[in-house]
Order: structure tokens, then C-alpha cells, then sequence
């Protein structure tokens, strides 16, 4: 009788269970997205078991407020490279991407959101500045995917190269530098070494770029978190950047989730963090606009 009463709510009308909603949407499509459940991590290691190999040809360290631990004599919290989680393309892919649509990355970095992409059926075109990655993502792509179904990378700097695009694409899926978080290269148009006010114009620029590459009605989804000043351990407001940035490139905010990153380092680096009354992150944004 509980059982009964349990599957129907105050008005009589049965209440979906979640394992139905994740049968159709993979994820529950709800605003919070949890990357510690178990079927979350399931799906990222089914995927991780094809070979993707995201960390080859990068060499950025994440800040983690290093710096400023060590200036306020907290502990040395050792830096990593960030990898993008390919369990995330697949739910971002699958709600947001029109079957076998066309998917635009101006910030491509490392293979995953290229190879899953294609892997499921879509046809993925990213643009990133450094050769080293380049060559590491053709060479994972190859291992991975028949030659028939082989993403798109083109090599350079994104401003650039999106006058050259004519195609129009379905959907813009990209995660940009985190302002100066990670340094990616010495390169003098890799935004990640640029000042605030350089890299706001630019990302400005690119943003609007690929977006006038976009069908109208098509979405644009980035995964962006806040960072914090080296110097003065204040937010940035990178996410609000990023919301003003795509508002005067003519999208419109449609959908914003919050991501719940694994734990990891984050019990390492509380102790130090609150020496400071600093809270430690474990998450981040998931921003989707409009074409209206």
C-alpha cells in the first residue's frame, strides 16, 4: 500500500520515477547535475575506456590559489591540468544538439568534446591555438573513430579563423580559458596570458564570431566557473563576464545548471582556503543561450 501511495502525489497523479527520466534524458534534466553519483561515474568511465587520452599535449597548471596560500603561508597546494568530463558532452550533446547536428567549439582544447561528438553521430568542428594539441587530438581520434567519422580541428587562433568558416552550425558547445586560472602557452593570442581587459575584448570577439555562425534558434552551451585575483583573492566574476559577453553578441540566457565537481584536492585545500575565510569551490556553471 505505501508503495502505492508513494508513486502518485497530492492530486493523483503518478509521479515519474527518476530512473525513467535518466531511460529518456540520460541525466534528469534538473538545474543541478551531480558528477559523484554513481551513474554519472559509470557513463565517465565507459567512455574514458575508448582511449581518450584528453591530458596528452597540454601542459597548463591550474592556479588554485597557490599563489596566495603561499603568500598567507597556508599549505602548497600542488597544481593539475584540468581534463573536460566526456560524460558531460554526452548529456550536454543529447539535450541541447538536434540528431546529427553540427557542433561549433571556438575553445577546443583537448579530444573529448570532439571525439564523443562524433562518436554519437554529430559532426564536430573546434578550433584551438596550439599545434602540440592538435596533433594529440588527430592521433586519438584516429586510435578511436573509423576515418570516415573523424572530427574537424582547425589550428590557430579562433578570432581568426572564424572569418574563414562559411558553414552554419546547430549548436556552440565550448569551455574557455578560465581568464589567467590555467596558462596554456607563451603564444601572444592565447587569451590565458592576456590582462582581464585584453582577454574580455577578445573573448567579446570570439563569442560573437561564432555565434553569427549559428542557426537562429540554434543554442550555445559554455561551461564556465568564477575565479579568484592572484593577488587579492577576490572573485572575478567570470561567470557574469561570461552572461554580458553572449548578451551583446545577441543571445539571450536560456538555461543555467550548476555542475557538482568530484571532491578530489577540495579536502586538501579547506584547511588552507579557510585560513582566509575562503570558501572551496566544487563546482561549476553550465550556461546555455539563445538565438533568438
Amino acid at each position: 500500500m505505501d508503495n502505492e501511495i508513494s508513486q502518485y502525489d497530492l492530486f493523483g497523479k503518478q509521479i515519474e520515477k527518476d530512473v525513467l527520466l535518466r531511460d529518456k534524458f540520460i541525466e534528469p534534466p534538473f538545474s543541478v547535475l551531480d558528477t559523484k553519483s554513481g551513474n554519472w561515474q559509470n557513463r565517465k568511465r565507459r567512455w574514458k575506456r575508448l582511449g581518450m587520452r584528453s591530458e596528452i599535449g597540454r601542459d597548463a597548471k591550474t592556479f588554485h590559489m597557490k599563489d596566495w596560500n603561499k603568500e598567507k603561508g597556508n599549505s602548497n597546494i600542488p597544481s593539475d591540468t584540468s581534463i573536460f568530463d566526456p560524460a558531460l558532452c554526452e548529456v550536454i550533446y543529447h539535450w541541447f544538439c538536434p540528431k546529427n547536428g553540427k557542433i561549433l567549439d571556438p575553445f577546443a582544447g583537448g579530444s573529448v568534446r570532439g571525439i564523443v561528438a562524433n562518436y554519437l553521430g554529430y559532426k564536430y568542428t573546434g578550433i584551438e591555438l596550439r599545434p602540440e594539441q592538435i596533433e594529440s587530438n588527430l592521433e586519438q581520434a584516429e586510435e578511436i573513430l573509423p576515418p570516415n567519422n573523424q572530427p574537424k580541428w582547425y589550428m590557430g587562433d579562433s578570432e581568426k579563423i572564424l572569418d574563414d568558416i562559411t558553414e552554419e552550425f546547430d549548436f556552440i558547445f565550448s569551455c574557455p580559458p578560465y581568464m589567467d586560472l590555467e596558462k596554456y602557452s607563451d603564444l601572444p593570442d592565447d587569451l590565458s596570458n592576456m590582462s582581464d581587459k585584453n582577454f574580455i575584448a577578445k573573448y567579446l570577439s570570439i563569442i560573437k564570431k561564432a555565434c553569427s555562425k549559428l542557426k537562429k534558434g540554434g543554442l550555445a552551451c559554455f561551461v564556465v566557473g568564477d575565479i579568484r585575483d592572484k593577488k587579492t583573492g577576490y572573485y572575478k566574476n567570470f561567470v557574469t563576464i561570461t552572461n554580458i559577453v553572449f548578451n551583446k553578441a545577441g543571445m539571450k540566457l536560456y538555461n543555467e545548471a550548476i555542475l557538482l565537481n568530484a571532491i578530489t584536492t577540495a579536502c586538501m585545500r579547506a584547511n588552507g582556503n579557510m585560513k582566509s575565510k575562503k570558501l572551496v569551490k566544487v563546482h561549476q556553471n553550465v550556461l546555455v543561450f539563445i538565438k533568438p
